[in-house]
């Protein structure tokens, strides 16, 4: 399973980019698609996830400007980032939780390569 995050750059305050996350291979079902970030010297942290049937949780810090979207037909997870803030510069990472081909109810937790995202005032 590869999980392939684009999107990321630089921007100013106040500006938009959008996000994907396209996962391939062996996938029977993919049950959660988040974002994850991991600003400059600090932890990675939750961003926003989006489950199989369309339940969406964000973190606090981006409600309302951020939003979690996919496209089952094409397991690929979008993130919409509004109104961007300094505070947001970080490397994002897509996660993926899913079911693989012959495996039962056995799911596994995937990464995907992190994107940089960049937000100057």
């Amino acid at each position: 399973v590869q999980l392939q995050a684009s999107g990321g750059g630089s921007v100013q305050a106040g500006g938009s980019l959008r996000l994907s996350c396209a996962a391939s291979g062996n996938i029977f079902n993919i049950i959660d698609m988040a974002w994850y970030r991991q600003p400059p010297g600090k932890q990675r942290e939750f961003v926003a996830v989006i489950n199989d049937e369309g339940g969406i949780n964000y973190a606090a810090s981006v409600k309302g400007r951020f939003t979690i979207s996919r496209d089952n037909a094409k397991d690929t997870a979008y993130l919409q980032m509004n109104s961007l803030e300094p505070e947001d510069t970080a490397v994002y990472y897509c996660f993926a939780r899913l079911v693989l081909l012959g495996a039962g109810i056995q799911s596994g937790d995937y990464w995907g390569q992190g994107t940089l995202v960049t937000v100057s005032s």
